[in-house]
């Protein structure tokens, strides 16, 4: 058993478990791609093309499968040469790892919108790789006994039996990690198709004229107005994105209600769908940061179905209940003024993306969604405050959480340097249910100049989205550094206090610095 055959074994198999940990991780996730596809697809993308097209007349359709089984068998031969390597010390078995984890890694972070969650099953299988590996071969590390055993047994089969225990154990749990990371994958794609048959009557939304004010500075860092779905920010206590079949979708309203109802989601689909734009916030946006999305959305008003249930006298909230157990709860009376607060069936025309709720979510304008955005919504209990603690809420965050006014610079990015002269300082401000009277800057502590604001959508949602803002002014050579604030319709001036998001969201104003020269 401690021959360098058996060593590199074992090694192979730690290799395994990494490919099906990363598996694992990558499908909970929802990564686009395997890091072993991943590499595959960064070599294909660095064959010259002579030589591709020399392999794809070599083996026709199967290019794609060998190559991606190639990376595989580079993947296994590392491990063996890991396992073998543990004879020499831990420091040697793991130069192989680390050299595929590096690999690919980078081919990770290469592909197409990629992010540092596409890192996360890389690192997730350099660890099982290297926790597997080091429970693998311990027990070939111990030194033998000299004496005899009592039985006169010598520990040779002692050691052999650990050995393929705990081999038995790796390819048990690299079994299960990637029966778990296939299924989970599979009932994705079975979700997600059935998500593009659906048909909803909405549109795309119109960008209201001149609301968006900084097209010409996108590739300078500014947020276009309508933020895509695949853009929106995404924060959930879900580690695995639910994937419901709409068919089997049910939403529960109940509790202080006259009448208990559920509804399927055919029955919401045909409802009086109401679009709008809304700008959702996170509690945990900090001064200048991007927690925050402008977005086209479709559904049924609140209002409605809570006046189809029928509330009773002396109800103040309704908790929310996601498919996943998340709660929060909701002051009733935003659910049932004049506000759009909505359960959304749609995002920018189309039925709700996966992480941000299909089949459907909530949208309550004026609120941070720790207290509104239920995604994945399945329960609506009409309730009282005094008689419920949400997720948050327990954890030390105010029970209501009304979008503080705040306002944000894009253009110029801390540490630009730029020409002296006239500088373009731009980005965007909001106060959901409140809307933006106005945006001034101050530059090195000067007199605060007002900005130009972009144009708003009609009606209520004048209130409920975001405006983007820029004005010119003067910055001679030099450092500088520029502040921002932004006055709501209600008369407030952002305060300068600088304030941490716990418990009901950060406060201050934002600060940029660049020199000109």
């Amino acid at each position: 058993m401690r021959s360098p055959w058996a060593r590199g074994a074992l090694g192979g198999l730690a290799a395994i478990a990494a490919v099906a940990a990363a598996e694992l991780v990558r499908a909970v996730l929802h990564v686009r791609v395997h890091p072993v596809v991943a590499v595959s697809e960064e070599v294909v993308e660095r064959t010259p093309g002579p030589v591709a097209d020399f392999l794809i007349g070599l083996v026709g359709t199967w290019d794609k499968p060998l190559l991606i089984g190639g990376v595989l068998a580079v993947v296994l031969l590392a491990g063996v040469l890991a396992g073998v390597l543990t004879g020499y010390g831990a420091g040697w078995s793991a130069l192989p790892v680390g050299v595929v984890t590096v690999f690919g890694a980078l081919a990770a972070l290469a592909r197409p919108a990629a992010g540092s969650a596409d890192l996360l099953p890389v690192v997730a299988g350099a660890g099982a790789w290297l926790v597997a590996l080091g429970l693998l071969v311990a027990p070939l590390r111990r030194t033998p006994a000299v004496a005899p055993r009592p039985d006169g047994a010598s520990g040779t089969g002692s050691t052999r039996r650990t050995v393929l225990a705990r081999v038995g154990a790796v390819a048990a749990a690299t079994a299960v990690a990637g029966i778990a990371g296939r299924a989970i994958s599979r009932a994705r794609d079975t979700v997600e198709a059935t998500r593009r048959l659906v048909r909803l009557p909405v549109t795309a939304g119109a960008i209201p004229d001149g609301a968006d004010l900084l097209e010409d500075l996108r590739e300078d860092g500014a947020a276009p107005w309508r933020t895509r779905a695949a853009d929106f920010y995404r924060i959930d206590t879900a580690l695995a994105v639910p994937t419901i079949d709409p068919e089997q979708w049910q939403l529960r309203i109940h509790g202080m209600v006259d009448r208990e109802i559920v509804l399927g989601f055919d029955e919401l689909a045909t409802m009086e769908l109401t679009q709008a734009w809304v700008t959702l916030c996170c509690v945990s946006n900090p001064v200048g940061g991007d927690l925050v999305g402008n977005a086209w959305w479709g559904g049924v008003r609140v209002a409605e179905l809570l006046a189809r249930a029928g509330v009773r006298p002396g109800a103040d909230a309704v908790l929310q209940t996601s498919e996943d157990g998340w709660t929060c709860a909701t002051p009733l009376a935003a659910l049932t003024d004049e506000r759009n607060a909505l359960v959304a069936l749609a995002m920018n025309g189309e039925p709700l993306p996966l992480e941000h709720g299909f089949p459907a979510r909530m949208v309550v304008p004026g609120l941070y969604g720790y207290v509104s955005a239920t995604k994945w919504l399945v329960d609506l209990e009409v309730t009282r405050f005094a008689d419920v603690e949400a997720y948050w809420t327990q954890r030390g965050w105010s029970p209501e959480g009304p979008v503080r006014t705040m306002s944000r610079i894009d253009v110029p990015r801390s540490g630009t340097r730029l020409p002296a002269g006239k500088v373009t300082v731009a980005g965007v401000a909001w106060a959901q249910h409140t809307g933006i009277e106005r945006v001034e800057v101050s530059v090195d502590g000067g007199p605060w100049v007002p900005a130009r604001l972009g144009g708003v959508p009609d009606g209520p949602s004048s209130e409920d989205t975001w405006v983007q803002w820029r004005v010119e002014v003067d910055a001679p050579a030099g450092d500088h550094l520029v502040t921002v604030r932004a006055t709501d319709r209600s008369g407030y001036t952002q305060t300068a206090v600088r304030r941490d998001v716990v418990p009901d969201g950060a406060t201050g104003w934002h600060e940029v610095d660049f020199s000109t020269d």
